[in-house]
């Protein structure tokens, strides 16, 4: 049984049924790996999934995780583009219509905690995704505001999201109300219609 304790936990659940007929996927912040690997091996076997990340150190780690995997995956590693650049560079590298993304903000876990994503960069890039989105696409968003920048993400990207057209998305918060009030929080959006 799944388990839903956390945010990303909680990501993955909701991202799993629509990774079986998703054609583009994309890890918008690659780290070290985890999502990636999640995506792999719950996509179809002619699906193209893209992993991003600003730190070259994120890239290699994740490289490493899913070669270390590949005979639990679906994805031939073919399939699988490491791109090492920023999320805000996306529409540099996808062309085509995105049906699956999912952004895993905050520093590197293991990492120089001064690398981290950024508010500006971050609100970009999901914009840039909600344009190209297929319908019935969906983005899932892991925020950490228990570190300043995180906060500042979380803010922004609340406030972003709260005035999307619900004619062309839905949008859901999960954030945990037993917990402490710095603990990670899901944004969650699909597209259910044309955006303009």
């Amino acid at each position: 049984m799944q388990k839903l304790s956390n945010s990303i936990q909680l990501a993955h659940c909701l991202l799993k049924d629509r990774l079986v007929e998703a054609n583009i996927i994309v890890d918008a912040t690659a780290g070290n790996g985890n999502d990636t690997l999640f995506l792999a091996q719950n996509a179809k076997s002619k699906a193209k999934l893209y992993a991003f990340d600003i730190q070259e150190q994120a890239i290699l780690n994740t490289k490493k995780l899913l070669i270390e995997n590949k005979n639990n995956i679906n994805l031939p590693l073919e399939n699988i583009k490491f791109i090492h650049d920023s999320h805000e560079n996306i529409n540099n590298y996808i062309q085509a219509k995105i049906d699956v993304a999912i952004f895993n903000l905050g520093y590197l876990p293991g990492g120089d905690h001064e690398f981290t994503t950024k508010n500006d960069t971050t609100l970009k890039t999901i914009d840039k995704i909600l344009n190209v989105l297929n319908i019935n696409g969906y983005i899932a968003i892991v925020m950490y505001p228990g570190h300043e920048e995180g906060l500042k993400e979380y803010q922004a990207i609340k406030l972003f999201v709260k005035d999307l057209p619900k004619k062309a998305f839905t949008v859901g918060w999960y954030k945990m109300i037993n917990h402490n009030l710095n603990a990670p929080a899901l944004c969650w959006i699909e597209k259910v219609g044309e955006y303009a």
